[in-house]
């Protein structure tokens, strides 16, 4: 993912959610998936994915159950 593409994730997750503490990170490696953090706190990663031309992103949110409040 071009860094003009990544730039313009950060914007549009931090307008979305109305939070200037999201960041979006390259990967150190080409062909590795983008990071997204909240604060110092890693939140998931974003895949770009283009399909006839159309050009769409996801971000995908792993959560650990040892991170959920007690039942």
């Amino acid at each position: 993912m071009k860094l003009s593409e990544i730039a313009r994730l950060q914007q549009y997750l931090r307008a979305a959610f109305d939070n200037n503490r999201f960041a979006v990170k390259a990967p150190n490696k080409e062909g590795q998936p983008v990071e997204v953090y909240l604060g110092d706190n890693f939140v998931g990663v974003l895949h770009r994915d283009e399909d006839e031309g159309e050009v769409s992103y996801s971000l995908q949110i792993a959560i650990l159950e040892e991170d959920l409040p007690p039942a």
